[in-house]
């Protein structure tokens, strides 16, 4: 396990603290033509070596460092300014699961599956799941008895960032919960009061101040229940 701890080390070192943004840049300018793109698969290589320490890992320093070119080689040639978000996750999953499969092939170590999908993780994957859109509709259709755009303020927001927010704040209490660390629920639902509410009081809309309070509550109730609920299964 302490060689993949030590590859996946490599990789966030090389990707994201020796790979400045002017490189970046200029490897989407001129993306083949960009000798920092083999400059940034040369520090990568250098790392491995560096990091394992183990000439005889050798074979697995070849497959990560020519798979990650390869990918990365992929991504310029067919990432756009549309799907750049898109690319970017794609590319760093597909540089884990490299690693992570090169790992478990070099080393023979058995994956048990069984565990991977043992009752209590299926349970977490669905609360998890759950916590998510699903939870996003409901607390949409029991708030659809009001119509937020007659009190809604004329300030802007980003589009679906409430949803965004909803969701991380739902799953960082199922994770607070399960973990039984209920001083940073409190801690995350006063920051969100005083972030949210204080912004509201500024608008001087009362309606709308309601119907985000209930909203809210709604949303920590529900990640609370499920939090609650996983805890007695377990």
């Amino acid at each position: 396990m302490m060689l993949l701890i030590k590859l996946l080390l490599a990789h966030l070192i090389g990707d994201f603290f020796l790979q400045p943004k002017k490189w970046v840049k200029e490897k989407e300018k001129k993306k083949l033509k960009s000798l920092k793109l083999y400059l940034h698969i040369a520090i990568h290589f250098a790392l491995l070596f560096l990091i394992l320490w183990d000439m005889s890992l050798w074979p697995i320093i070849l497959v990560i460092g020519f798979l990650h070119f390869i990918i990365d080689t992929i991504k310029l040639i067919f990432q756009n300014k549309k799907n750049k978000r898109l690319f970017f996750f794609m590319d760093q999953i597909l540089h884990v699961l490299v690693i992570v499969v090169t790992y478990f092939i070099y080393t023979k170590a058995n994956l048990d599956f069984n565990s991977i999908f043992s009752e209590q993780n299926i349970l977490l994957i669905t609360s998890l799941v759950f916590l998510t859109k699903p939870a996003s509709l409901i607390i949409d259709v029991f708030l659809s008895k009001w119509d937020v755009s007659q009190i809604v303020t004329k300030n802007g927001s980003f589009k679906n960032a409430g949803v965004y927010i909803g969701v991380l704040e739902r799953l960082l209490v199922f994770i607070f919960i399960i973990i039984n660390q209920w001083e940073a629920v409190g801690f995350l639902i006063t920051a969100k009061s005083v972030f949210s509410f204080g912004n509201l009081k500024e608008s001087k809309q009362r309606k709308l101040t309601e119907y985000v309070l209930i909203g809210t509550l709604i949303s920590f109730g529900i990640a609370i229940t499920i939090g609650l609920i996983f805890n007695a299964l377990v």
